[in-house]
């Protein structure tokens, strides 16, 4: 057998090294369930660390802990997006969870009573997969994009750090998400920035001020953890909102915009002469546009029946019933407001771990019976 079709047998893999692969990785340790992380970044945490330079947290430290360890952080501050990265990473060594980075997952299908999960030239064959990844992985752009004059310097959120990226001259920030409006404010030091769109309301407090951080972000939390959820009859009824609706700005607010210069201007609807081109047929004169247009699924490397007509897995709180010993994990609302949050996705995690250990005893027992009665016969 060569080197390109060499197999890796394991129980358990689970797609993605991020919070949600982790706390995955945590519970089925505890469960004893032979696992292994892959994860296509170089190092845990990059997810993290490849975002803008001046991202935080909207969650106070004491708030953004995996099971089993605490966030290494003064509990009301606001951690930066290193800072998170940098506890992920600290996490798989502290519990020792087997992370294989650089694997790039290309083929996910299912040949007989198994899965097939190939990486390039890799192999592995498992009973259980669970995709440990959010909704949000493909750069969406808009068609017209590439109608802009090649003059102009076109990013997506994704692929942001800082102003230093930017040409000389006017900056158009496309989409008011959090992305966007957080965005704008770090270009807006710079350069001259305009902001296309409209926001989807915004949170009526500060988040670093005391009520904030010691007051608001428990009701919330509590609400989002345990009422907007599957198991009550007003998060059966949210959730589809939540998810084909933007959230509402959380740290910045409209008047902030304001305070920083930045212009806010109507919704992009194509390109003219080279130039943006807003509804209302005003063309926008700048040398740079940054998309915060948000992501695709990104999904399409799962050869199996297991997506509806949108494109959206379709599970029952993250378990597949339609192909058993298939599980997703970090989604936006899998059971609740915060199942794709570093303070959800740990409950989530653990429900999962509970099928798959249950499944594997199941086929274990299976198993020894098999060999019990050869061995009688």
């Amino acid at each position: 057998m060569s080197s390109e079709e060499a197999v890796q047998h394991v129980d358990t893999i689970v797609i993605g090294g991020g919070q949600a692969g982790l706390a995955a990785g945590y519970h089925l340790a505890k469960r004893a369930v032979p696992f292994l992380i892959l994860d296509a970044n170089q190092q845990i945490g990059d997810a993290w660390r490849n975002r803008w330079d001046s991202l935080r947290l909207f969650t106070p430290a004491r708030y953004n802990a995996l099971p089993g360890c605490r966030f290494p952080a003064p509990g009301d501050s606001f951690p930066r997006k290193d800072e998170m990265a940098d506890y992920l990473e600290l996490y798989a060594k502290h519990f020792a969870l087997p992370v294989q980075t650089g694997v790039r997952v290309d083929h996910l299908s299912r040949q007989g009573d198994r899965f097939v999960v190939r990486a390039g030239l890799k192999r592995f064959e498992c009973e259980n997969v669970i995709v440990a990844m959010a909704n949000y992985q493909t750069p969406r752009l808009p068609a017209f994009a590439r109608n802009l004059d090649p003059s102009i310097q076109q990013l997506h959120a994704h692929s942001y750090r800082n102003p230093s990226q930017l040409r000389a001259g006017g900056v158009l920030v496309v989409g008011v998400g959090n992305s966007g409006a957080d965005i704008a404010i770090d270009t807006a030091g710079s350069h001259s920035t305009w902001l296309s769109g409209k926001e989807s309301g915004s949170i009526p407090y500060r988040i670093e001020s005391f009520m904030g951080r010691f007051v608001f972000v428990r009701l919330i939390r509590f609400i989002g953890h345990h009422i907007l959820s599957l198991a009550t009859p007003i998060g059966r009824k949210q959730r589809s909102k939540f998810l084909h609706r933007a959230a509402p700005l959380i740290r910045v607010k409209p008047q902030d915009f304001v305070a920083a210069g930045i212009r806010r201007v109507d919704r992009v609807v194509g390109v003219k002469d080279g130039l943006p081109l807003l509804e209302g047929g005003r063309k926008l004169d700048v040398r740079n546009v940054i998309w915060c247009t948000g992501f695709n699924p990104g999904f399409s490397w799962i050869d199996l029946p297991v997506f509806d007509e949108a494109g959206d897995p379709m599970h029952d709180r993250g378990v597949v019933t339609v192909t058993p010993g298939l599980y997703f994990l970090g989604l936006q609302f899998l059971y609740s407001m915060t199942s794709a949050t570093v303070h959800g996705v740990g409950r989530d995690a653990a429900r999962i771990a509970r099928v798959v250990a249950s499944r594997t005893r199941l086929a274990t027992n299976k198993e020894l019976q098999l060999v019990h009665a050869m061995t009688a016969n």
